[in-house]
């Protein structure tokens, strides 16, 4: 968040041409691949990008989210009754972190980036070998008690004729008690991998998702630059049965700290499945997975604890030359670097975030947080302290922990599989805090300037005004309006309300493109 003082500077500004080279693409069709966007940004990806024929195991927007229904304790029991024992379905027919220098063992503040894990190429010996557990649980208690009930106690989460099977991380000894959490991690577990980074005498682990069974995943890109400390890493990459691959950088986006890495070799990976965002409600089950601490195949548990705020986070891998993104001030929140020396962020960037009260800590980033289906709602980004920022300094899960919304998760890495960047909008003017304002009676984005000829000036903004919603959503501060129209792609049309001498406008805008 800012510091209540109005800025001076421009979150839309081009950003300097100097900056490290991350790959490019054109305006992404923000409508289709971003529910909540408010137009369309342009074409959906090629179909001859990676992700679009990987058959059963490619990566695919899902249908939006439905709360399961939670059944009676009768249909339960009748249906327990009536399915097959355990472990006679055939298989299931799929398959936080910047590392600053090498340092101490313990991890260092303030956002769930990573710590140092084992060597690259070396097992951690976690993950327990050829364990095969095949589960049908249910998808909430039955008869409203809270705890863990029996195996016959539950409907089935999955559909009857799924198996869930995990072959490695020990997640059931008792399949006569499970429940949701149980069924949610034999899920999304196989999904989840953990990364190991390396450049020079620098190093860490974070957390990654897979998207396609051949081994493109997301992660954070603070994780695979070392907070920009690096762009040509070595990446070792291990799943949750145990199997270790080298990987390559797709892509990058900094602007919302997403990235693409591609496995070597990979095949008959697990995917993740993807939720709407937009569908989310305050009060949600939440699940969170990744190797906080570098303890691999971990989950959590919590709720959504807020939807589409708007934070800033430090960030060293920041564009550079947008003067907003640099603020006044430090900003409140920055990505959790684990062991190792932190580094100073030269910079921040504003993005659009689910607030989580599961647990997330160092190492996180860039694992998944899903809902009560096990599909995927977010990527894990950041973690609110109260510990200090220097490299001596300890953080973990005070239960403020951020996530990139799958909405803006798909669009991104859509655009970083299909042409190896991303695109953001650009609104073309100067923007602060309208609380901050003298004499001010409301809160918005308060219009300092706006460019000659740019998208705010073609919709008609003029200085003074006070934007209060953008794209249907809620604009309280600067940041917000930042975050929401970097959620976009370039060229989307979003609607904008804005307060002028006391009269509510609204009106349209289509979003320029900030240059990379």
């Amino acid at each position: 968040m800012s510091d209540n003082v109005p800025t001076t500077n421009d979150p839309q500004q081009p950003a300097d041409a100097s900056r490290p080279p991350v790959p490019a693409r054109p305006a992404a069709d923000a409508a289709s691949a971003t529910p909540a966007a408010g137009g369309d940004a342009g074409s959906a990806p090629s179909a001859g990008a990676p992700h679009a024929s990987q058959g059963d195991g490619a990566y695919a927007a899902q249908p939006p989210y439905t709360a399961p229904r939670v059944p009676s304790y009768a249909e339960a029991s009748a249906h327990a009754a009536s399915t097959t024992p355990y472990g006679t379905h055939p298989a299931h027919a799929g398959h936080p972190g910047h590392p600053g220098a090498q340092g101490p063992s313990t991890p260092q503040a303030h956002t769930e980036g990573g710590n140092q894990g084992s060597a690259p190429g070396q097992s951690s010996g976690r993950t327990g070998a050829g364990k095969v557990v095949g589960i049908m649980v249910a998808a909430a208690l039955v008869g409203g008690a809270a705890g863990i009930g029996t195996a016959a106690a539950y409907a089935s989460f999955f559909p009857q004729s799924q198996t869930v099977v995990t072959t490695g991380p020990s997640i059931v000894n008792n399949t006569e008690s499970v429940n949701q959490t149980t069924a949610i991690a034999a899920k999304v577990v196989p999904s989840g991998v953990t990364i190991s980074v390396t450049s020079g005498s620098s190093g860490g682990t974070g957390s990654g998702v897979v998207l396609t069974a051949d081994g493109y995943v997301v992660t954070n890109t603070h994780v695979v630059t070392l907070d920009g400390e690096t762009a040509d890493p070595t990446l070792r990459v291990t799943t949750s049965d145990g199997k270790i691959y080298a990987a390559t950088i797709v892509g990058t986006d900094p602007t919302y700290d997403l990235a693409v890495i591609k496995l070597t070799d990979a095949s008959g990976l697990t995917p993740i499945e993807f939720a709407a965002s937009s569908k989310l409600n305050v009060g949600d089950p939440t699940v969170a997975e990744g190797a906080p601490l570098g303890l691999s195949n971990t989950v959590t548990t919590g709720i959504v604890s807020a939807l589409n705020r708007g934070i800033q986070i430090a960030s060293s891998a920041a564009p550079e030359g947008d003067p907003h993104e640099q603020g006044q001030g430090e900003p409140p929140f920055q990505f959790d670097f684990g062991q190792g020396q932190q580094q100073s962020a030269n910079g921040s960037i504003s993005i659009v975030v689910i607030q989580t009260d599961a647990a997330i800590n160092p190492g996180n980033s860039g694992g998944a947080l899903v809902n009560g289906d096990g599909k995927l709602i977010g990527i894990n980004v950041a973690i609110a302290s109260t510990g200090g920022s220097n490299s001596s300094g300890q953080a973990g899960s005070i239960g403020v922990g951020f996530s990139i919304p799958s909405d803006i998760v798909k669009r991104v890495t859509d655009e970083l599989m299909s042409d190896g960047k991303a695109t953001h909008g650009l609104l073309g003017a100067m923007v602060g805090d309208a609380a901050a304002q003298e004499n001010a009676t409301m809160v918005g984005a308060y219009i300092i300037d706006v460019t000659p000829g740019g998208p705010a000036a073609s919709a008609g903004l003029k200085k003074g005004d006070i934007v209060t919603s953008f794209n249907g959503f809620p604009i309280t501060n600067a940041t917000d309006l930042t975050a929401q129209v970097r959620a976009l792609a370039a060229g989307s049309t979003a609607p904008l309300v804005y307060v002028r001498d006391g009269k509510t406008v609204s009106t349209e805008v289509t979003l320029g493109e900030l240059p990379q």
